[in-house]
């Protein structure tokens, strides 16, 4: 046994075995010497009566190696083994660094996100994490965000964005639910946090030479976003619904739109007026003339572009208050029941269940209506070309059944 110094460390030389020189100034501490010259510090102690090795990670100076065989034979005599302290803090270490927010992210895109909510939502969510979320917080690990994170960030986008703040705080309440579900984290740093920005429901609705000019900023801008937007307005469905059109969806005069594209999951059967048909039917198809039937009417890229498209319609309507694209679906209502559609078939055109078709009524009501809504569909879209040739619109209300 040697009281080590730094010059006997460093005089240590090596053998053709592997050799240790255990330290009088430290009980239970040993220089390691290897054949390739290389050195490192072990504690040697006994445990439920086993003997037992602790190798320290690197190889410290001599001081600092003393402390921590100090601190591992104290270990011990408490009771607890300091090789297995070790382990688990490498463990919790590696776990830390695979738990970064981008990493859990993806994962949370790929197996929620994406198998169990519209692929609408599952878009936005992957936007606001791409755009918002992964900036500020991707290579921080999500046992490291607090409250104050949460709230800083979603502050941030309130600024200018306070309505997607607020579906950012919903993401991000799912998200850390997610986690706290899979045991990743023991608490999300979203409880306690309220939505940044007040919402008000809104109840905006385009009259009647709003809608004229929406529509002629539509035949000005042309093209596929011409044709959507004028779809939207002939037949009152979500934009989304309408983006994401496919050729297969397409059945004679009706649009069919399957369960996993509405917001109800339910299909939906819209009729088709002669307008929105002979929009539809000017779509330019991929050679060969007839499309794929997985093929989308306006493409694959409409719906990423709501916020410009909206814009740009703005600028061509001249001084027209705030409004938005969902408006359109709300103005379609209220100008269907100007013109004497009854509300029930305008429930139905726009696949609603509150109002009339909800609880018992909804469960036993059975009746497609399918006629009485293409009636009003066709009456709807001759009232919009009777705006937009300048010609006032007839009220003709349907008649009693």
């Amino acid at each position: 046994m040697l009281r080590l110094t730094a010059i006997s460390i460093e005089n240590a030389r090596p053998r053709a075995q592997r050799y240790a020189i255990a330290d009088s100034g430290c009980r239970g501490l040993y220089l390691n010497v290897y054949p390739t010259g290389r050195k490192s510090w072990s504690v040697r102690y006994r445990f439920d009566g086993a003997s037992k090795n602790l190798t320290l990670d690197g190889f410290p100076p001599l001081a600092e190696a003393r402390k921590a065989a100090t601190a591992a034979l104290a270990e011990v005599v408490q009771g607890r083994d300091p090789t297995v302290a070790k382990f688990a803090a490498k463990t919790k270490v590696a776990d830390r660094e695979l738990d970064t927010v981008e990493r859990q992210a993806n994962q949370f895109i790929e197996q929620h996100a994406k198998r169990k909510t519209r692929r609408t939502t599952a878009q936005a969510t992957e936007a606001v994490f791409r755009n918002d979320i992964l900036p500020a917080w991707g290579e921080r690990s999500v046992h490291d965000i607090r409250r104050r994170d949460v709230i800083d960030l979603l502050e941030g986008v309130a600024v200018d964005r306070p309505i997607q703040a607020n579906r950012m705080k919903a993401i991000l309440s799912k998200f850390f639910g997610w986690l706290c579900e899979r045991d990743v984290i023991a608490a999300s740093p979203c409880v306690g946090v309220k939505p940044p920005s007040k919402e008000v429901a809104r109840d905006r609705v385009l009259n009647d030479d709003e809608l004229r000019r929406l529509w002629n900023a539509a035949e000005a801008i042309g093209g596929t976003v011409g044709a959507y937007v004028k779809l939207l307005i002939l037949t009152g469905q979500r934009r989304s619904e309408i983006a994401h059109l496919k050729w297969n969806e397409i059945e004679g005069d009706v649009l069919a739109l399957p369960a996993d594209r509405m917001k109800g999951k339910q299909a939906h059967i819209i009729p088709l007026s002669s307008q929105a048909a002979a929009i539809i039917a000017s779509m330019p198809k991929l050679a060969p003339q007839v499309p794929r039937p997985d093929d989308h009417v306006f493409g694959r890229k409409l719906g990423w572009q709501f916020h410009h498209i909206k814009c740009t319609l703005h600028e061509r309507m001249g001084d027209t208050p705030k409004w938005v694209i969902h408006d359109i679906r709300r103005s379609v209502a209220s100008g269907m029941a100007k013109i004497g559609i009854a509300v029930p078939v305008i429930e139905k055109i726009l696949a609603h269940k509150s109002g009339t078709f909800r609880g018992i009524v909804g469960t036993y009501q059975r009746h497609s209506f399918l006629s009485e809504m293409a009636n009003a569909m066709q009456r709807w879209a001759d009232h919009i070309e009777q705006l937009i040739s300048g010609k006032a619109a007839k009220v003709v209300k349907l008649p009693r059944r």
